[in-house]
């Protein structure tokens, strides 16, 4: 089996540093942030203060399970109401590998990365390359087999 490079070390700034994370203030509604994510092509929402400290993330799957199951409006259901709280999140010099073992231990696809505890950028699992998402499958087989 031959290595492919050192893909997996790339560093979190390489990987999010492309694009500037969608935020929005917790008092945002579950509308405005559906419209954000739709106009930006973006698969989550990094919910921030104003002085970029990260409080929050709210998903896709966030908006089915919490908005769209329970019958909440969009219109006037604010973020802080049904945001993740706190989510893991990753410093600006973590590598991509640190990333995708989070990703898989979480069962999640998004991944806050924060910098002098400000939002930094977010990272989602379809931003690694097939070498990175390889190794973690080789390291899961590992993990499996011991």
């Amino acid at each position: 089996m031959q290595h492919m490079g050192a893909g997996h070390h790339r560093r979190m700034t390489d990987i999010s540093r492309t694009r500037s994370p969608v935020t929005l203030p917790p008092t945002a509604t579950v509308r405005q942030a559906a419209r954000l994510m739709r106009d930006r092509r973006v698969g989550a929402i990094l919910v921030a203060d104003p002085d970029g400290r990260l409080l929050g993330i709210f998903t896709g799957r966030d908006a089915v399970a919490r908005v769209l199951a329970e019958g909440r409006s969009a219109a006037t259901t604010r973020l802080e109401e049904v945001m993740t709280r706190d989510p893991d999140v990753l410093p600006a010099g973590a590598t991509a590998i640190d990333a995708l073992r989070l990703m898989h231990d979480g069962g999640f696809r998004h991944v806050p990365v924060v910098e002098r505890e400000r939002v930094a950028g977010i990272v989602s699992f379809a931003d690694f390359r097939g070498v990175e998402r390889a190794h973690l499958d080789e390291e899961t087989g590992y993990w499996e087999i011991l």
